[in-house]
């Protein structure tokens, strides 16, 4: 059975990724990150008491495109502004160490939802500075809709501009505290 060692970590945010994808225009997919974020991980010894805690900066999306940069964080979609963070807290871990569920509350503009990462331990490591990592992937989908995110144009061929689906992706490397 895998082990997760027990302890307290610290996402390091240069080696990890929060990102997602949307599709736009019912034809292609349009991928983004978030350059600012933070957050906490507590392993248990008893693994379904561990928990973990990521709080995001809004404003720090990134699409590579910066006029579309702006739009998302305008009032039609996340008025950064008002809502410079968004959180993702715990409330229980299902299944074993290797793979497993992390169900949680995620705020996004004040609006609270519960979700479910589908979480995978990479592994962990000693780099060669001597410092402990441990390594996870997580994903889930969500509707931009539950969250009030409702902005949209339609298409002259039928459709609208952007799903109301959007995946979320991370990537995590954390050092014990």
């Amino acid at each position: 059975m895998t082990t997760i060692p027990a302890g307290t970590y610290d996402i390091e945010p240069s080696h990890s990724e929060v990102g997602f994808t949307v599709r736009h225009a019912g034809i292609s997919k349009v991928r983004g990150q978030f350059t600012e974020f933070a957050g906490e991980l507590t392993v248990s010894e008893n693994f379904p008491e561990s928990s973990a805690r990521v709080t995001i900066t809004s404003a720090s999306v990134d699409t590579k495109d910066a006029n579309r940069d702006n739009h998302l964080r305008s009032a039609d979609f996340w008025d950064a502004e008002n809502n410079p963070e968004w959180t993702f807290v715990s409330t229980s871990v299902d299944g074993d160490p290797a793979e497993f569920v992390l169900h949680g509350d995620l705020t996004i503009n004040g609006t609270t939802r519960p979700v479910d990462l589908s979480v995978e331990y990479n592994g962990a490591a000693t780099d060669p500075f001597n410092q402990a990592r441990i390594g996870f992937s997580a994903s889930t989908t969500i509707s931009r809709k539950e969250f009030g995110l409702t902005w949209n144009a339609a298409l002259e061929t039928g459709g609208v501009l952007v799903s109301d689906k959007v995946t979320i992706v991370i990537e995590v490397e954390a050092t014990p505290r």
